[in-house]
């Protein structure tokens, strides 16, 4: 588990292979992800939009921005969690993710919190963070 925090907003994220997705014949390797955000601070705060930079093992990196996440800008109060999971392919069976969420509070202050970087290995790759 990968973890911070930010404006007293938790992320922990949870990457794991998919070898059922998976086709390493053809480069394509898939990895799930479940992320768990927790509003530990006094005040409500809802995220607006994201933010990734995805790498392989080639150094070859993407970036994701949208609205929300998985078709949802969730409100938290404090003391509250959201959690999804989603998911990303590779070419390699390696490589890392980080990013950020932009998040608004109830008095209108906008702030960007950190999704830790975490690391996409193959079984076979061992773990290591890129």
């Amino acid at each position: 588990m990968y973890t911070a925090t930010t404006h007293a907003i938790k992320v922990s994220v949870q990457p794991q292979y998919m070898p059922d997705q998976s086709d390493p014949a053809k480069s394509q390797y898939v990895w799930a992800y479940q992320v768990r955000i927790e509003n530990q601070g006094a005040e409500a705060v809802q995220l607006r939009s994201r933010s990734w930079r995805i790498t392989d093992g080639l150094g070859q990196t993407r970036e994701v921005k949208g609205p929300g996440v998985v078709g949802k800008t969730p409100l938290l109060q404090p003391g509250e969690v959201f959690e999804y999971t989603s998911g990303t392919p590779l070419s390699t069976s390696s490589g890392i993710m980080g990013g950020s969420y932009q998040m608004v509070s109830a008095s209108g202050e906008k702030f960007d919190i950190e999704i830790p970087t975490f690391s996409l290995d193959t079984p076979s790759a061992g773990r290591r963070l890129n």
